[in-house]
């Protein structure tokens, strides 16, 4: 993996414990050489991942929307900075510059680039993994729902599974390194 996508909020939540996850996430894919793709703020956790990452010494790459650069506030320091005139190109290249994708606590943003790409994936428009960093339980609710939509005949098992759940990114990373999407059909029926 030369490039990891982090989806994360641009606030901070009401629980330290997701700053003090996403800044590990950070160090740790700059100690393990995998450069950071992110959403190109400086504020919430997107600023935090940022800034643990480019703090140990790593390569972080920020895609922001130019409507966004007021808002979220640019990150100033990254290694790069691409501004897209919108959300689909923002979107689009941030999948062309990585190798996988990892979520972390978020709101409707995150929760939208997720979808996102987990459709691409079950669609075999890329074969990236895609793991969700489940700090403090936060992904579990998502994870019952995909099993809902499984039973209720809307997903397969195979595309369910195309997501890794963890509260520790060093098992979705090493996850990651043995990845082999699968090779079954998106349509149920």
């Amino acid at each position: 993996m030369r490039r990891i996508c982090v989806f994360c909020g641009s606030s901070s939540g009401n629980d330290a414990v997701y700053a003090e996850q996403a800044a590990a996430l950070g160090k740790l894919l700059a100690e393990r050489g995998i450069g950071l793709v992110y959403g190109g703020a400086s504020v919430g956790i997107m600023g935090v991942v940022a800034d643990a990452a480019l703090a140990a010494g790593g390569e972080v790459i920020g895609v922001i929307p130019k409507h966004l650069m007021r808002v979220e506030i640019g990150h100033a320091d990254l290694t790069e900075l691409h501004v897209t005139a919108g959300m689909h190109e923002r979107k689009a290249k941030m999948a062309e510059l990585s190798d996988g994708f990892l979520a972390l606590p978020g709101g409707a943003g995150t929760l939208e680039e997720l979808a996102e790409v987990w459709t691409w994936a079950q669609l075999g428009l890329h074969h990236k993994p895609i793991g969700l960093v489940d700090v403090a339980g936060y992904y579990r609710p998502l994870r019952e729902f995909a099993d809902h939509m499984v039973a209720e005949g809307f997903l397969r098992p195979q595309h369910r599974d195309l997501i890794f759940i963890d509260p520790d990114p060093v098992v979705l990373l090493d996850a990651f390194e043995s990845y082999e999407p699968p090779t079954v059909a998106k349509w149920i029926g």
